[in-house]
């Protein structure tokens, strides 16, 4: 086992990050590995968390307190099982140490934020299919620092 590794994944509920999700679990984390589950919310979004680290983000929560549907209320976040029940089986099994992290503002530019706020050893992030204009996950490739893995949906887990 080399270093352990920490791998972001871009994460807004959507078929496709689910799948980035997935495939991240699947083929890229190993023993020991940190994950980060980062959020990015809108910059006119209005919660109570906002107003303390809308500069900075949100601190690491773990995944115990995560799973609290009133502490991701606080971020304004919804609560989703699948993707708790995920991140709690390879937190057990591979013994991943997992986190999540929450930004306001654009998510191209917040995702790439967070490669150099949590020096990131690669980032995770599905793709919708938008095309290079809209496109995340383009313009988190091109500009991230680290390496970036895009999940393209399938037909089945298109939005």
């Amino acid at each position: 086992m080399g270093k352990a590794r920490s791998v972001g994944i871009g994460m807004d509920y959507s078929a496709t990050s689910k799948s980035a999700l997935r495939w991240a679990v699947d083929n890229l984390i190993e023993e020991g590995d940190r994950i980060i589950l980062i959020h990015v919310e809108p910059p006119k979004a209005t919660n109570t968390r906002k107003q303390l680290f809308e500069e900075t983000g949100s601190p690491l929560i773990p995944l115990e307190e995560f799973a609290e549907t009133n502490v991701s209320k606080q971020y304004g976040l919804t609560s989703d099982p699948e993707v708790l029940d995920i991140l709690d089986t390879v937190s057990r099994t591979k013994g991943a140490k997992v986190v999540a992290k929450v930004y306001w503002g654009d998510p191209r530019e917040k995702l790439c934020d967070a490669v150099q706020d949590l020096k990131l050893d690669s980032l995770v992030v599905g793709s919708r299919g938008l095309g290079l204009i809209k496109s995340v996950s383009n313009y988190v490739v091109t500009n991230a620092s680290c390496p970036v893995t895009v999940v393209k949906s399938t037909p089945s887990s298109k939005p």
